[in-house]
């Protein structure tokens, strides 16, 4: 990263503030990573077995990745898609909808279904980028946003996937660092306000990778990407592969503390085993 060492800075990507510009590296991360998916599929991958920590088997994982997929394709080129209102329990219902319509479960044609989706994302953001924000699952993106929703999205099944087939998973601290726009504009959206009732505190989270961003919770209320004060009360450096699957939900806290993939620094580290709790993964 570059620039001055200021808590809670975002990671220092120009092409970010560009107009119909993909954050450097996106477009290639979101086709690999749905190559990779597709591998794990098409190594004769019983689809039949299930999700450690699901409801779902692999058949339906790979079918909800398939229409997911789709979803953001179609989103990215301007075609209104209703789903959900943006909470955990009308996420859930329109995911079990959506899988009880579509009946494909085999490994090839849903394989080439995620690639193929993948790659009308980057076709709709090639032929009509816009700075006009998308309207998604999770509220109002800006447009590159919404495909690093779609490469997190991703990430987060496809290592469910590869968990349940016994296959190393692909996420790696550079594709991590391509989830971070979408997780600074998702976090204050899925905040669980019981949990940060009356809560003050000001949080800088640091990837061990070199990205870093703030957390301010005033009276309850959650922004994030805006430093906290020069002086946070607690800093949370993590490694950052765990932060993603901690985000995503994959991954508890204690086990990660335990290995020293996670480190607590400020005025207040008893705030730190808090922090994930703040938040509902949708």
């Amino acid at each position: 990263m570059a620039g001055q060492d200021v808590p809670g800075a975002l990671p220092d990507r120009q092409d970010e503030d560009v107009p119909g510009k993909l954050p450097d590296g996106l477009a290639a991360a979101i086709r690999e990573t749905a190559g990779d998916i597709a591998a794990l599929l098409r190594q004769d991958a019983d689809m039949g077995l299930p999700i450690p920590g699901s409801e779902w088997n692999v058949g339906e994982a790979a079918a909800h990745l398939a229409q997911a997929n789709e979803l953001m394709a179609d989103i990215a080129a301007g075609q209104a898609r209703s789903y959900g209102d943006g909470t955990p329990q009308s996420l859930a219902a329109a995911n079990e909808r959506a899988l009880a319509e579509f009946d494909e479960r085999r490994a090839e044609p849903l394989a080439a279904m995620i690639v193929a989706q993948a790659d009308a994302y980057l076709k709709a953001w090639d032929e009509g980028a816009t700075e006009e924000s998308v309207v998604t699952p999770l509220g109002p993106m800006a447009p590159a946003v919404l495909g690093s929703y779609l490469l997190t999205h991703m990430l987060g099944h496809g290592y469910d996937l590869a968990r349940a087939l016994g296959r190393p998973h692909m996420i790696d601290r550079a594709r991590v660092e391509l989830t971070l726009p979408f997780l600074v504009t998702a976090m204050p959206r899925v905040t669980d306000t019981s949990r940060t009732a009356g809560l003050t505190a000001g949080y800088a989270i640091r990837l061990w990778s070199g990205a870093r961003f703030g957390v301010t919770v005033i009276n309850g209320a959650v922004s994030v990407g805006s430093p906290p004060s020069a002086r946070p009360d607690c800093t949370i450096l993590i490694e950052p592969v765990t932060f993603l699957l901690m985000a995503l939900g994959r991954r508890g806290q204690w086990n990660a503390l335990a290995r020293g993939h996670i480190l607590v620094r400020g005025r207040k580290p008893w705030l730190a085993p808090r922090f994930p709790a703040l938040f509902k993964a949708p």
